[in-house]
């Protein structure tokens, strides 16, 4: 049995590392407050630029089999622009090294509920067999795939940062089925990618 405080510790010290790595001053912030576990200022260059972190670790034995939970508080709409997740997929094997993906709030919002009424709604499931609550989301490793190691989308805000969500995603977005969360930034305009 994989103890969740430890993962949850393993993520952040990981995360605060990386971000000292890349010039950044990472400050872990106490248990309890909401939506933030690293404030970090860039202390490298000309702009010292403050972000926002929250970290969601995960582990298991074999890469793509991992997912983190995104409930409904990590699908809430973005206080301000400078807002991220870093997702850390942590493998129990000690040789191999965790994976990072950086990805800003309004991007994690969207994936998290497009995956699960997808999955919820989907025309080939069996009727009554799908009936979790979008609470309850789960987003897999493969659906931030194209975020891994993108450090660099926490030096421009989130209206200004590529979507590298899946591109069947969008499609998604636009359906009735599926659509997006309600209050997400996106139905005032879907970006494209």
């Amino acid at each position: 049995m994989v103890d969740t405080k430890q993962t949850k510790t393993i993520g952040e010290h990981h995360v605060a590392a990386e971000l000292a790595r890349r010039g950044w001053a990472p400050a872990l912030t106490r248990d309890g407050l909401e939506r933030t576990d690293i404030l970090a200022v860039l202390a490298e260059g000309a702009e010292r630029r403050l972000v926002e972190v929250q970290v969601k670790a995960a582990r298991g034995a074999k890469m793509d089999s991992i997912s983190w939970p995104l409930g409904s508080k990590s699908q809430a709409p973005g206080l301000h622009e400078r807002e991220y997740f870093v997702m850390v997929a942590i493998p129990h094997d000690l040789r191999d090294h965790p994976r990072s993906f950086v990805v800003p709030r309004v991007h994690v919002a969207a994936a998290a509920w497009i995956e699960h009424m997808n999955w919820l709604t989907h025309p080939d499931a069996l009727p009554g067999k799908r009936n979790a609550p979008v609470e309850r989301s789960r987003v897999l490793l493969r659906t931030f795939a194209d975020y891994e190691d993108r450090w660099d989308l926490l030096e421009v805000d989130q209206s200004a940062a590529p979507v590298l969500l899946p591109s069947g995603f969008r499609d998604l977005a636009l359906t009735e089925r599926v659509g997006l969360p309600p209050d997400h930034e996106w139905h005032e305009g879907l970006p494209e990618w």
